[in-house]
């Protein structure tokens, strides 16, 4: 039940915005909790890749003085990956196209990391 909830917010994120590839909440150990990914990606990369992209923003936030972190932002010449804390144990991580409007995107994910922060 907890994870038909989770992927309708999934569902609900990538149909707000056309820019919006793909989504995934994941454990901070890296484990896929639910998700809305092409065929073609493996859950298990990304879920690995972003919670060691979420540590590393971690401790570098924490040793250059910067605060908690919030976000974590990669730009690539094919688009974004966009991670947020969707609670303290889980990652929302959403994959954006090169020419997505990055404003409304923010928004949209911050919404639904707290939604997802309610489930979990």
């Amino acid at each position: 039940m907890r994870a038909n909830m989770l992927t309708s917010v999934l569902t609900e994120l990538n149909g707000t915005s056309a820019d919006i590839e793909a989504s995934g909440i994941i454990s901070t150990d890296g484990l896929m909790i639910a998700s809305v990914l092409p065929a073609s990606m493996d859950e298990d990369r990304v879920g690995a890749m972003s919670a060691a992209m979420l540590s590393l923003g971690d401790r570098t936030a924490q040793e250059l003085a910067r605060g908690t972190l919030e976000q974590v932002l990669i730009k690539g010449a094919n688009g974004y990956v966009l991670m947020t804390y969707a609670g303290p144990e889980s990652v929302l991580t959403v994959l954006a196209k090169p020419n997505a409007k990055l404003g409304l995107i923010f928004l949209d994910v911050k919404r639904a990391a707290s939604s997802i922060a309610e489930f979990l």
